[in-house]
């Protein structure tokens, strides 16, 4: 019983060091960050379009 608590025991000490899947982790949050700015931008732009095709669309009327 104590040869498998103290296996575990490094196995989990060894994770805790293991940095190899921190690089994904911060890619995925750069990722998602950069998603929300452009959506939030999207939403900006599409309103500014449909007011000049709006504009457009009342002056040739």
């Amino acid at each position: 019983m104590n040869n498998i608590l103290a296996r575990m025991y490094i196995r989990l000490h060894d994770l805790k060091r293991d940095e190899q899947g921190q690089d994904l982790v911060e890619y995925a949050l750069l990722m998602s960050l950069i998603s929300l700015t452009l959506i939030s931008g999207i939403n900006g732009i599409a309103t500014a379009v449909t007011h000049v095709f709006s504009n457009i669309s009342s002056s040739l009327a």
